[in-house]
């Protein structure tokens, strides 16, 4: 039998952990199951190791690509308020990378083997922020509902077993929170409105519901691999669970306002307590995720810009000498 992963000794051991010294996985495996934490320097499976760079890799990549959408607002943010607001948001995003990436590192990838993956391609971020912010209304669709998602995606993650990711959890869920408040006080404020501001965040809802729903990915309760990272405790809950618990909190809010969704299927099963909607559009979940969606290309031609740009920055932090000449061009 090879750890307590699968009850049945005589399955097929998964190519995952072929090569691994099954003594050092049961007893891994134990201290999860007793809720310990593990740490940078414990022993771990070469799958853990691969899953978690993985997640924590694209969940930093996630918050600087997704500070861009709502970037592009800080000077046409309506009011002096509402432009320190949004501009402290995005700063915070930044931060948020800045703890993931720092994470990630103690994996054993560097932070210019995650960004150098980032540019080309190779590694991906959420899918959502490959949409466009078309109106002011836009940013607090996304400020309230996209970072509602995180937040329950990242609450649940942060009770994880990998102690790096989960103390950089708890710091950006208290972050976040805040972010959370600011984006429902905007939407409120518009839907609230005239009649101009309340016609502007039910289009906004309405452009933003198919990426919300898309948010989570699909179903993977069938997977193998979702199966053995949620006993590892790398991912608490599925995808469907997760949705399920964010229309939970949010669908009720949205409705308050009297504010539309754009599926005239969406209802709750009183009997199961599941929310039964018409199924997300998976093939342009890929699409998108794979690089072909409407802002794809300008997301990432932005970040490889300011890895341009910035490369002077780099340098000067790292040369030992007491100044550096800034560039005047």
């Amino acid at each position: 039998m090879y750890g307590n992963a699968y009850i049945d000794p005589n399955e097929k051991m998964p190519s995952f952990l072929e090569g691994e010294d099954l003594q050092k996985l049961e007893e891994f495996e134990a201290r999860i199951t007793g809720g310990d934490k593990i740490e940078p320097m414990d022993w771990m499976p070469r799958e853990y190791r691969k899953q978690l760079i993985r997640m924590i890799e694209q969940h930093a990549h996630s918050e600087v690509i997704g500070a861009l959408p709502e970037g592009t607002w800080i000077t046409r943010a309506p009011g002096f308020r509402r432009k320190l607001s949004l501009m402290a948001k995005v700063q915070d995003e930044m931060g948020h990378a800045q703890l993931l990436y720092s994470a990630a590192e103690t994996l054993g990838k560097s932070r210019e083997a995650m960004i150098d993956d980032l540019l080309t391609g190779k590694s991906k971020y959420s899918n959502v922020f490959n949409y466009p912010a078309v109106t002011w209304a836009d940013t607090a669709v996304i400020a309230w509902l996209i970072d509602a998602g995180a937040i329950v995606n990242q609450v649940a993650n942060s009770k994880g077993s990998y102690g790096p990711y989960c103390r950089a959890l708890e710091r950006i869920c208290s972050e976040e929170s805040f972010h959370l408040k600011y984006g429902h006080d905007v939407v409120v404020h518009l839907a609230t409105g005239t009649k101009t501001q309340r016609q502007m965040v039910q289009e906004a809802l309405t452009r933003w519901w198919p990426p919300i729903m898309h948010f989570f990915g699909p179903s993977d309760k069938e997977s193998v691999h979702g199966a053995i990272l949620m006993k590892w405790k790398v991912k608490m809950a599925s995808n469907d669970d997760m949705r399920n618990q964010f229309l939970n909190m949010y669908v009720p809010k949205i409705w308050d306002l009297g504010l539309v969704l754009p599926d005239p299927a969406f209802k709750k099963n009183e009997t199961t307590g599941k929310w039964e909607y018409t199924e997300p559009d998976w093939d342009e979940f890929k699409r998108v995720i794979n690089g072909d969606g409407p802002c794809n290309k300008e997301r990432l031609a932005v970040r490889k810009w300011a890895e341009t740009e910035g490369s002077w920055v780099r340098r000067a932090l790292n040369t030992k000498e007491s100044a550096y000449v800034v560039p005047l061009a």
